[in-house]
């Protein structure tokens, strides 16, 4: 499967270690070579983007993959904290199959580029990643 290197730099905002694996493989499966810099929540995540204490030197990514569910400022409030040009990168939210989970997808489509749900499938990707 060919996907065209458009992403260099990943933010992957996930708590869950199993999926942060499964994003990497599916990765790997559509032949990207992104470098993926990983965070567990949304407060972690504002401090790569605004490149502060541990993140000084973090680069900008060029698209942010961000869980909805997370253990500590989950991703509607990373939404809401993001400033102005920090919503110029691409944002795919992304959502487990929970009951509801499309439900909350549906309502922050205005908000982010794209929304999909866990597990992320490579031909879904290839598809969003030559749309954006």
């Amino acid at each position: 499967m060919e996907c065209p290197n458009t992403f260099d730099d990943i933010l992957l905002v996930e708590d869950n270690p199993g999926d942060v694996r499964l994003t990497k493989e599916m990765l790997k499966e559509t032949n990207l070579d992104p470098t993926v810099h990983v965070v567990a929540d949304g407060a972690e995540a504002l401090k790569f983007l605004n490149q502060k204490g541990e993140y000084f030197d973090a680069p900008w990514p060029d698209v942010i993959f961000l869980d909805l569910h997370l253990s500590r400022m989950d991703g509607e409030e990373v939404l809401a904290e993001m400033e102005e040009e920090m919503r110029e990168i691409p944002i795919i939210a992304i959502s487990g199959s929970q009951q509801g989970a499309a439900l909350k997808l549906d309502d922050l489509e205005d908000e982010v580029d794209a929304c999909l749900e866990k597990p992320i499938q490579p031909d879904e990707f290839e598809e969003l990643a030559r749309s954006l």
